[in-house]
This record gives structure tokens, C-alpha cells and sequence, in this order.
């Protein structure tokens, strides 16, 4: 029985080895390798499907300077995927709802943006602090708000993903402590809770492929401000 719910969203160890190192090196061990034995099966073309698919909904309205970053994103939206699906498994490690982790993914990429659009285009990256036709007593407060708002997006950005698979994570094992305790009272009301249970599971499969993709979108629409 554990102490805190929050418990199991502290990284353990086996063996003195932390187990959110296996975690993040599992999803790339998992991957269907381009090799010529499995080019053509069918868990590989899916693969590549689907990478195609959201490779090109993400930077459809990206100009071609920003679409360079297409490998590493698409990269980023596997890795995120794999691993928020992996944690939905009994006796897993989720890293994506450690704020520390999506803010060191969040926090690099979005700076990264940031200082391409000044390098690139410094006056129009300048001028979105600023929207046009703005009253001039307006100006000043405009500015530092637009400065606040530009700053605060990392944090949204890790804040999000890990809200999210947090709180789905917590209503989990809150419902499946529920089953348990009532299973020895009425059937009927197990049934129910079991129910509400597997649906909300299948509701944290989604939310576990949208959070990533929505990750990545963001991402994107800030490279688009800066492209």
C-alpha cells in the first residue's frame, strides 16, 4: 500500500540503476528498423505511414527554411508517444510527468526558435512583441505583457504534457483503489467502477497520443513565427 499517491511518480531503481534511464531508451529499441529483412512488412509501412502523415499535417504551413527541423520533431513525437503509451502499462516509469524532464525538452527547443527568428528575420520576430495599430500610452504595458506571454510558453509547453498525464495517471489508480475496496460489497458496484475503469483507459491511450502531438504542434506554430 502506498504512502502518497504521488509515490509512483517518483523514479525508482533496480540494481542501483535508475529506471527513468531504461525508459527513455526502451521506445528506440521498440522501433521497426528500415532494414531490407522487415522493409516491406507491415508494422514497418504503418510505421511510415504514419510518420509521413503527421510529418506533413505539422509542417504543411511552415515555409521550407523551417522544414529541416522535420527529423527531429517527428523524431520527438515517437520517442513522446512511445513513452506516454509505455507508461499506461502496470509496473512502468512514465518520465513525461516529470516537469523536469519536458521543460529540459521544452525550454532548448522553444529557444532554439526564438533565436533563429532574430537571427533570420529580427525585425519581424521584434515586431510581435508589439501588434500594429496599438493606442501609444498602450505601448509600454503592450510590450511587457507580449515579453511575459513569449517567456511563459516552455513552461506551458511542460506544464501541459505533464498535467495531463498526470492527472489521467492519478484518476487511474484512483479508480482501479476503488474497484479493489469495493469488490467485497457488491459485484454490481465493481462492475461499474471496472466499467468506468476500462473507459477511462482507453480515454488515456488518446490523451497520451494527442499530448505528444500537441507538444509538437506548438512547437511547430512557434517555428512558424520565426521561419
Amino acid at each position: 500500500m502506498m504512502n502518497n499517491l504521488f509515490d509512483q511518480f517518483a523514479s525508482s531503481t533496480l540494481f542501483f540503476i535508475p529506471l527513468i534511464i531504461i525508459a527513455l531508451l526502451v521506445p528506440w529499441f521498440i522501433l521497426m528498423p528500415a532494414t531490407k529483412a522487415c522493409l516491406y512488412s507491415r508494422p514497418t509501412m504503418l510505421q511510415a505511414w504514419f510518420l509521413k502523415t503527421s510529418t506533413k499535417q505539422i509542417f504543411l504551413p511552415i515555409n521550407p527554411s523551417g522544414h529541416k527541423w522535420a527529423f527531429m520533431l517527428s523524431s520527438l513525437l515517437v520517442f513522446l508517444m512511445v513513452i506516454n503509451l509505455l507508461g499506461l502499462f502496470p509496473y512502468t516509469f512514465t518520465p513525461t510527468t516529470q516537469l523536469s524532464m519536458n521543460l529540459g525538452l521544452a525550454i532548448p527547443l522553444w529557444l532554439a526558435t526564438v533565436l533563429i527568428g532574430l537571427r533570420n528575420q529580427p525585425t519581424i520576430s521584434l515586431g510581435h512583441l508589439l501588434p500594429e495599430g496599438t493606442p501609444t500610452p498602450l505601448i509600454p504595458i503592450l510590450i511587457v505583457i507580449e515579453t511575459i506571454s513569449l517567456f511563459i510558453r516552455p513552461i506551458a509547453l511542460g506544464v501541459r504534457l505533464t498535467a495531463n498525464l498526470t492527472a489521467g495517471h492519478l484518476l487511474m489508480h484512483l479508480i482501479s483503489s476503488a474497484t479493489l475496496a469495493v469488490m467485497s460489497i457488491s459485484m454490481m458496484l465493481t462492475s461499474m467502477t471496472f466499467t468506468v475503469l476500462i473507459l477511462l483507459t482507453i480515454l488515456e491511450v488518446a490523451v497520451a497520443m494527442i499530448q505528444a502531438y500537441v507538444f509538437i504542434l506548438l512547437l511547430s506554430l512557434y517555428l512558424q513565427e520565426n521561419t
